[in-house]
């Protein structure tokens, strides 16, 4: 049973910093990619970023390019997600997501195949 678990979601300051991570577990990721997304109260999903398991390439929102940085460390089946120069409307759940295709079949989320629980991020200002 493929499992994806998130933490490292708290209360931060505007301008702070946080490193959400994603366990995966229960298959292999090869020929996968994993992605964070986010909801904020009374919105839709949005888009975070996205790293090919196999050789890390990434795709990043317009929202958090330059601020967020996804990365995966295989050997732990982990992926990252570290946020930086947060703002107030970075306050959302956090869930992290598996899948395949291309980056836009991923970002619309029609492409991932799993789905974590989520971590609640909240920005305060």
């Amino acid at each position: 049973q493929v499992q994806l678990v998130e933490s490292g979601g708290g209360l931060v300051q505007d301008g702070g910093s946080l490193r959400l991570s994603c366990a995966a577990s229960g298959r292999t990721f090869n020929g996968y990619a994993m992605g964070w997304f986010r909801q904020a109260p009374g919105k839709e999903r949005e888009f975070v970023a996205a790293i090919v398991w196999s050789d890390s390439r990434t795709y990043y929102s317009d929202s958090v390019k330059g601020r967020f940085t996804i990365s995966r460390d295989t050997a732990k089946n982990t992926v990252y997600l570290q946020m930086n120069l947060l703002k107030p409307e970075d306050t959302a759940v956090y869930y992290c997501a598996a899948g395949r295709g291309t980056w836009a079949r991923l970002a619309s989320g029609s492409g991932m195949e799993y789905w974590g629980k989520g971590t609640l991020v909240t920005v305060s200002s």
